[in-house]
């Protein structure tokens, strides 16, 4: 939604005040805009591989929509986190057996509709529960494959940013492109009269105006935007890392999922206070 507000105050400033001593139909020059779009939809293809560009297509459509990751995303982690560590602290790590290898219909999980939402989450989690149902694990080991795993997925994640990043890096000078085919046109037409040549050479510098705009007014918000939810997704793969770390090294649930909660960042995260109650009323 902030996205869709930033572009209608950049539609104001730039259009709307051009519009008060100028006339907007100088601007409606549209093959300078089929130019621009089709240099940007072929620079995009040229510089992507099909796997990439089917994954920033998909995630474009995110940077219209709020975050999942708020506080009470978290606290529900958290809460599901000591359930399920604290059903193995008291009936043994067996005794999860069936809520890893069927999240979906686990009794602890299925509590947590808004964790479950986020597949490759629970499916993190549940393959290191399911590790350390497994056998002995040395934590050590598992902490270094964790954080290889995080950043694997992290540069994974990072690639739509990348790519919308590039188009965007490039459209200033699809426009430059633009406005030079614009200004040949012209050269081969100065014998018209100097207002002719006048709106020819305005036509031609609609192109640079066009890809200045799109560039840091439309495309590198929306690689803001995805840059951005990166970062805030990659901390629920933080917060589990630690909160498992802690009981494999034999902390007790109540203290292994304050782990977690230290690592959240502050606009996120519950106090020591709200975590307590909410377990507890979750509890009974």
């Amino acid at each position: 939604m902030l996205l869709i507000v930033g572009y209608v105050i950049i539609l104001a400033a730039s259009v709307g005040t051009y519009a008060v001593h100028g006339s907007l139909a100088a601007l409606w020059v549209p093959l300078e805009y089929l130019a621009i779009i089709g240099l940007m939809i072929g620079g995009f293809v040229a510089s992507n591989t099909g796997r990439s560009m089917k994954a920033t297509l998909k995630a474009i459509p995110s940077a219209l929509k709020g975050s999942p990751y708020n506080k009470a995303m978290y606290m529900d982690l958290l809460a599901m986190m000591y359930e399920i560590l604290a059903k193995v602290r008291k009936e043994g790590l067996m005794s999860i057996e069936n809520d890893v290898e069927n999240p979906e219909s686990s009794p602890i999980f299925s509590k947590y509709p808004s964790v479950m939402a986020d597949h490759h989450a629970v499916e993190f989690l549940t393959d290191y529960l399911r590790m350390m149902v497994g056998g002995n694990l040395n934590a050590f080991e598992i902490e270094n494959l964790m954080d290889m795993e995080i950043e694997t997925h992290h540069a994974e994640a990072h690639g739509p940013a990348h790519a919308v990043a590039k188009v965007g890096d490039a459209l200033p000078a699809f426009g430059i492109v633009v406005a030079v085919m614009g200004v040949v046109n012209v050269m081969g037409s100065v014998g018209e009269p100097p207002a002719v040549l006048g709106k020819m050479i305005g036509g031609a510098l609609v192109g640079t105006f066009l890809g200045i705009l799109l560039s840091y007014g439309f495309v590198q918000p929306i690689a803001g935007q995805l840059e951005q939810k990166v970062e805030e997704g990659g901390k629920i793969y933080q917060c589990i890392k630690v909160v498992l770390l802690a009981s494999m090294n034999g902390y007790a649930p109540q203290v292994a999922v304050e782990f977690g909660r230290k690592v959240l960042f502050s606009t996120d995260r519950p106090t020591f206070a709200e975590l307590e109650q909410d377990i507890k009323s979750r509890k009974g």
